[in-house]
């Protein structure tokens, strides 16, 4: 039996390098909602990332089951309605709250995976979620709060939905669902974009439309980074990365996301952040690789105790 190994390994090496890309899509995602609605932006950004996908995987097909349109309908589903509630609780609060909320899904998830797979993670481990929490706040506190407004609430659960979406990946693919049936990563990867694209699609037809038309140059290199980095690469190594460990695991190093997004607008953006910041961002690395060597020994244990 293979056993979890302790610290950093390639997969979350590569969990990281999806926070990273997905830090790093705040800049691009700004930019191009000042020329076009943010639906039709998704649409256009989520569908060629699903056609990319397929295009990719023609050089070594493998054939579309009818357990991947309904795995990846399923985790769509959740896709659409976190980033539907999420991008309208982000127009509505600040961004210092809106950021620190939907950090609550580091919480969340280990809370919900515990209730789908009946194994809970030692205390300690939400301890470390909670200090990754507080390193978010600190973060990105600067500039003060605003008071809580229907933004904050819709944070909140767009927070909740984030950790189903995430767990959902883990049921959907290798879960209780799909026991004893193949399913093939890449294919619902693909069929997921493509899928919650469609949605955006019939959500804003017109925007998605007038996306496309107003879009130049500039804009179309924002959106091909948003696709080839944080879509088709952060999407793909999510759905692998969570076959090959948790959905709490997964969770706790997206948490390192707030820190990609700071260091991105400062170098990049050129915006400012002082010592308190840097300080919130230590913290967040700090609880993060706290609770992976928790979650580690605590899968260890379970796969050293006989069933019963």
């Amino acid at each position: 039996m293979n056993q979890p190994k302790r610290g950093l390994s390639s997969v979350d090496i590569a969990i990281l390098g999806a926070a990273l890309v997905w830090g790093g899509s705040y800049l691009a995602s700004r930019e191009l909602t000042h020329f076009a609605s943010l639906w039709g932006m998704m649409a256009i950004r989520f569908v060629l990332a699903g056609v990319i996908l397929y295009l990719i995987r023609a050089f070594k097909p493998v054939k579309f089951t009818k357990m991947d349109v309904i795995s990846s309908l399923g985790i769509a589903v959740t896709l659409a309605t976190v980033m539907t509630v999420e991008t309208t609780g982000i127009y509505l609060t600040s961004a210092t709250n809106s950021g620190l909320i939907i950090s609550l899904s580091i919480l969340f998830t280990p809370i919900i995976e515990g209730l789908v797979s009946k194994f809970w993670m030692p205390r300690m481990f939400y301890v470390s979620a909670i200090g990754a929490i507080i390193g978010v706040a600190i973060l990105i506190s600067g500039n003060g709060f605003t008071e809580p407004n229907l933004g904050d609430l819709l944070m909140i659960v767009a927070a909740a939905l984030r950790a189903v979406h995430t767990v959902s990946q883990s049921y959907f693919t290798h879960g209780k669902f799909t026991k004893g049936k193949p399913v093939d990563t890449t294919n619902v990867t693909i069929l997921q974009l493509i899928f919650a694209g469609l949605f955006f699609l019939v959500l804003d037809p017109i925007g998605t439309v007038d996306a496309a038309v107003t879009y130049g140059a500039r804009e179309w290199m924002l959106m091909g980074t948003l696709v080839l980095f944080s879509t088709v690469y952060g999407f793909i190594v999510m759905l692998w990365a969570i076959r090959k460990t948790s959905a709490s695991r997964v969770a706790l190093l997206q948490g390192t996301e707030p820190i990609w997004a700071v260091v991105i607008a400062v170098v990049i953006g050129g915006e400012l952040m002082n010592a308190i910041g840097w300080l919130g961002g230590a913290i967040i690395v700090a609880a993060c690789y706290w609770g992976l060597g928790i979650e580690n020994r605590a899968r260890e244990a379970r796969a050293l105790t006989p069933a019963t």
